[in-house]
């Protein structure tokens, strides 16, 4: 099939999306990815990239459009949002060449894909949305917006008209589809379960660690993925047993979270890496005591699935989750890890110490069980296999 995926985000950003185009492109589709240009954690254009347009990557022709980097701030990231908006539709727009299917993915923001809509309209063909992120609900949990304000009111219409003229929505947690049916309404457009592409790599050379139990967080640090509680948790097991806590990534809240680094004296308690490739921070998951999963239990987005907890499981570490909804349900299932009974530094902490102070062999039991699960529902070319059966028209329709 001829596919046109449109995303904001791309290689060289570290994103799902990565994975689906790769495979695409292997399993002998003809691919054209229509993205921004990369700056997401870097507070620019990244290096090299000012002025490229075009190029190939994975063996997919890929258009960058142009757009404001995402900075600090809410202005920042509201000009980030708009420019791409406002840059991929009119690329959209005006692009000819004819495609078999439109494939979009949303993280966020959900605008971001109105441009493949416009595509998909005007040459005929059917858009699917693989939705890893719901608006506007999001822009409430994170605290950007207030629920009873004006400017909710207009997202909420905004985006129920966005999400009503996709095709298909796959959803990569199954409480989304209560969201869309429930909330925003959209009940005529068919909703499926497919669980995003895991980001998983070999590991370049294994961490070793000077503290005897040793948490890893990778991932965005933001408002969402409570990694200030983190912190502070850390701070309070310290006292019962020899933790580290390794921060892999960066985001809106890195800032404060080195200010409770230095306000609490945890340095050697909590070291902070920054953004590190794949194979890198496979390193630091492997002999790592456990893989933290965090994010708040607040609203429909607290009762999703976080990326990095199917990727988390492909490592063979036990699971610290601190998460309720489907991705706590997925642990208990799974029998990968243990939960926190709050989000609260305190409820964190007494998780910290209850899997620090289990023995090797429970450890390891978890950790096979992840593996285990992992093997079972999240391997690529399973996933890969559903995912392009909602692509192809012969295949539905």
């Amino acid at each position: 099939m001829k596919i046109l995926v449109v995303c904001q985000f791309f290689y060289p950003e570290g994103f799902s999306i990565n994975d689906v185009v790769k495979r695409m492109v292997e399993l002998g589709h003809d691919v054209l990815v229509v993205t921004g240009q990369p700056n997401y954690g870097y507070k620019k254009i990244m290096d090299g990239y000012e002025n490229v347009v075009d190029e190939v990557v994975y063996g997919a022709r890929v258009h960058h459009c142009p757009l404001r980097p995402r900075k600090d701030g809410r202005l920042s990231i509201i000009r980030n949002y708009l420019s791409f908006w406002r840059s991929s539709k009119r690329y959209l727009r005006c692009l000819k060449e004819e495609f078999d299917v439109v494939y979009s993915m949303s993280l966020s923001p959900l605008i971001s894909i109105v441009g493949a809509t416009i595509y998909a309209k005007k040459h005929h063909v059917r858009h699917v949305l693989h939705c890893l992120d719901l608006w506007p609900e999001s822009t409430v949990v994170t605290g950007a917006v207030k629920k009873d304000s004006l400017l909710y009111k207009g997202l909420y219409h905004w985006c129920r008209k966005i999400y009503s003229n996709i095709d298909e929505i796959m959803i990569s947690s199954p409480s989304f589809e209560r969201y869309f049916r429930d909330v925003l309404r959209v009940n005529h457009v068919p909703i499926s379960y497919v669980p995003q592409p895991p980001q998983v790599a070999e590991a370049s050379e294994k961490v070793a660690y000077t503290h005897k139990v040793n948490y890893v967080y990778a991932g965005n640090i933001g408002i969402l993925q409570l990694v200030e509680n983190l912190v502070l948790a850390t701070d309070i097991a310290k006292d019962s047993i020899d933790v580290c806590l390794h921060l892999i990534g960066m985001g809106q809240r890195s800032d404060a979270v080195l200010a409770i680094v230095k306000e609490h004296h945890l340095e050697d308690r909590v070291k902070f890496y920054g953004v590190k490739p794949r194979s890198v921070t496979a390193g630091y998951y492997e002999n790592a005591t456990a893989i933290l999963v965090s994010l708040t239990h607040q609203g429909t987005v607290g009762e999703t699935i976080p990326s990095k907890l199917n990727s988390a499981l492909y490592y063979g570490r036990p699971i610290l989750g601190v998460i309720g909804g489907d991705g706590a349900r997925l642990i208990e299932e799974s029998h990968s890890g243990i939960l926190s009974s709050g989000e609260d530094p305190k409820s964190i902490a007494e998780a910290m110490v209850r899997l620090g102070q289990l023995d090797e062999k429970a450890l390891q039991e978890y950790g096979s069980n992840a593996k285990r699960y992992f093997n079972e529902h999240y391997e690529i070319g399973s996933l890969m296999d559903e995912l392009m059966k909602h692509l192809d028209p012969k295949a539905n329709h």
